[in-house]
């Protein structure tokens, strides 16, 4: 019989080289959750990646400092306690170009996959 909950205590630190700290607690790298992906985020002081077109809806909840998203042209910046819905197939950029850290989750419905972000240059 399947368990009717999962309590994670180690989530998966995925490797970055720009400084950022991601631990997805629930998705495709740490559980094999395809039906969604929860992580948590700390982006350091100006800090951004490369445009692109999730195929996948994604919901970012500051915590801590600022963030700034830029969808379809639109350039919002998103303060602790703000939520944000980019849905699939926006083109979107993030970013923390503030001279604080950005603290934040993230949920993708379906899970974040690296096949299917579909980041320009990539």
């Amino acid at each position: 019989m399947e368990p009717k909950y999962y309590r994670q205590t180690k989530p998966f630190r995925v490797p970055t080289i720009d400084n950022k700290l991601i631990e997805e607690h629930f998705g495709l790298a740490s559980t094999r959750t395809g039906a969604f992906s929860v992580a948590h985020m700390v982006a350091p002081p100006n800090w951004s990646e490369p445009h692109q077109k999730p195929a996948f809806d994604e919901i970012t909840i500051v915590i801590r400092g600022r963030k700034q998203i830029e969808v379809d042209g639109d350039v919002i910046e998103l303060n602790a306690g703000e939520t944000l819905l980019v849905k699939a197939g926006a083109r979107v950029k993030y970013s923390n170009p503030f001279d604080e850290e950005s603290e934040y989750w993230s949920v993708c419905v379906p899970a974040f996959d690296i096949n299917t972000v579909n980041r320009e240059g990539e």
